[in-house]
């Protein structure tokens, strides 16, 4: 299993990442990527180490390069986890992660208090309550991967 990221923000997502493969007997292949030009060698070492699959960390710069990078994992014919459903939409098998719907309307929420004059440092910090899986049924066609029935049941939305 692979992890691609960008350095920077996102090292503690990668510690973490290698924490869990650890706990579950997993090797993780840690992939740097810094520039747009590092993509194809990174999916180039990916392929070398015989990599299974690969995790997309979520940052400035991956999120706004996530469709070519989405794109290159479908190309190379690894299925691609992400933690964001924008993600999903553009092209990465499946995602995991705080729906974005609630967090806005969350956020919302918080807007309208301080509007009302709550002040900010008043109110409550919250964690993320509801989480989404989306799964791309057409990112997993491209890469000739079948996806349990039961896995299918439990996505909150199946882009077809």
């Amino acid at each position: 299993m692979c992890v691609l990221w960008y350095p920077g923000r996102d090292e503690d997502e990668v510690k973490q990442t290698e924490i869990a493969g650890r706990a579950l007997r997993i090797a993780i292949q840690s992939v740097q990527v810094q520039a747009v030009k590092d993509f194809d060698s990174a999916y180039a070492s990916m392929k070398r180490e015989r990599a299974n699959g690969v995790i997309l960390v979520q940052g400035g710069f991956t999120l706004f390069h996530r469709k070519q990078l989405a794109e290159l994992a479908a190309t190379n014919r690894l299925p691609s986890m992400c933690e964001q459903s924008t993600w999903t939409d553009d092209g990465c098998l499946m995602s995991y992660g705080p729906s974005q719907t609630d967090r806005l309307r969350r956020a919302a929420t918080y807007v309208d208090k301080i509007l009302k004059g709550a002040k900010p440092a008043d109110l409550p910090v919250e964690q993320p309550m509801k989480f989404e899986l989306v799964i791309n049924l057409k990112t997993a066609k491209q890469i000739g991967l079948t996806i349990p029935p039961n896995v299918l049941a439990r996505a909150d939305k199946v882009i077809k």
